[in-house]
């Protein structure tokens, strides 16, 4: 048991002891038994702490996090020939807006010729089989005719009609229309998206090989994506969140806004974050893919219990407050925080609303470790 000096305690210092349960005095300002201290009536300390009640108020918790701006994988399309040959000719310039099947520029391929002709082919052989179905269904309706050259004749039909689906398949791949196509004419690269020209290497009399780099990139930034990055501890709260604002290093005092569009199911072990991307509108095309963002979520608000820091005392490892009970008479209460709003503590257990605590002054309540 130490006993304390009474010019210390008049400094403010009260030593607690813990592990004794038998009420002491001490310099005649305190009496401390256990948790609990009873400050004498006359002691210089009451006038320097200060006690309040403790109320619940509407709070929003709110964490920052970085990101990255990215374009919306189906709002960007690189833009490549789908045969070998040269180009002759462009439609475009950077910076250009475009809608879905404009054309980006066009070549001339022995390639696509090929395919033009296989297609062309194909229509022909699908067409004579067609009628030469409807011959033999005829010449068995009239009784002259045998029902195993019907079957053969059906049966060379649907062979003749895949080849034909295939070949126009492979032409409507490449955006080919062949209700407007001329065997021979060079090949007319379209675009398969709405946007703007953002990349333009297109050089006419250049020879592209089938397997050549994208020579064009048309994307639509009107939306984009900032993905950022959630640590595993605040993963819950994105469930809840109710705002999402975006600065940019580019745009100093500026925010934008968005909102969740997917939560990735998979966790980074190394980094222990989550990514997230967030949906953003942007009209005037000022988010950048490849910028870097800070993104602040803001979970939706509800009624918590927030102390003055400086209320919330520290020992080894637990965080207590002083709660009032009685007059002059005070209980050290542990408590646990879930984070800090500027000069405001979360409490997420060990207080209810109405309980009055030290809210200045708590230091001169601090333990003698």
């Amino acid at each position: 048991m130490n006993i304390i000096h009474p010019m210390i305690c008049m400094a403010g210092l009260l030593c607690f002891a813990c592990t004794s349960k038998q009420e002491v005095a001490i310099g005649g300002d305190f009496q401390v038994s256990g948790d609990t201290v009873k400050v004498a009536s006359g002691s210089p300390v009451l006038g320097k702490i200060k006690t309040n009640e403790v109320w619940l108020a509407p709070y929003q918790a709110s964490f920052s996090v970085s990101g990255v701006v990215e374009a919306i994988p189906n709002h960007y399309a690189q833009i490549a020939s789908p045969f070998a040959g040269r180009i002759t000719q462009s439609f475009v310039r950077l910076g250009q807006k475009v809608r879905k099947g404009s054309p980006i520029f066009e070549i001339s391929s022995p390639d696509f010729f090929d395919a033009g002709k296989n297609y062309y082919q194909a229509k022909q052989e699908m067409e004579l089989a067609k009628k030469s179905l409807k011959r033999e269904k005829d010449l068995l309706a009239n009784k002259v005719g045998v029902q195993k050259e019907v079957e053969e004749a059906e049966v060379n039909y649907e062979l003749k009609r895949k080849d034909y689906e295939n070949a126009l398949a492979s032409l409507k791949v490449f955006q080919i229309n062949p209700d407007e196509m001329a065997l021979g004419q060079p090949l007319v690269v379209r675009s398969p998206i709405d946007g703007e020209v953002v990349a333009n290497d297109i050089v006419i009399g250049q020879y592209f090989k089938e397997d050549a780099e994208p020579v064009a990139v048309v994307a639509d930034l009107s939306q984009v994506w900032v993905a950022a990055n959630v640590k595993e501890k605040d993963l819950a709260s994105v469930s809840n969140l109710k705002q999402v604002e975006i600065s940019l290093v580019a745009y100093p005092g500026m925010t934008f806004t968005g909102d969740i569009y997917h939560v990735s199911e998979m966790l980074d072990e190394e980094t222990r974050s989550v990514q997230v991307l967030i949906v953003c509108d942007n009209p005037e095309r000022k988010m950048k893919p490849a910028m870097y963002a800070s993104v602040k979520l803001t979970d939706e608000a509800s009624d918590a219990v927030l102390v003055p820091t400086s209320a919330i005392l520290q020992k080894e490892d637990n965080a207590y407050v002083l709660l009032a009970v009685g007059e002059n008479l005070y209980v050290k209460k542990n408590v646990v925080t879930s984070g800090t709003d500027g000069d405001k503590s979360i409490i997420q257990s060990g207080l209810k609303a109405g309980d009055r605590i030290v809210t200045e002054g708590a230091f001169y309540f601090i333990d003698a470790q």
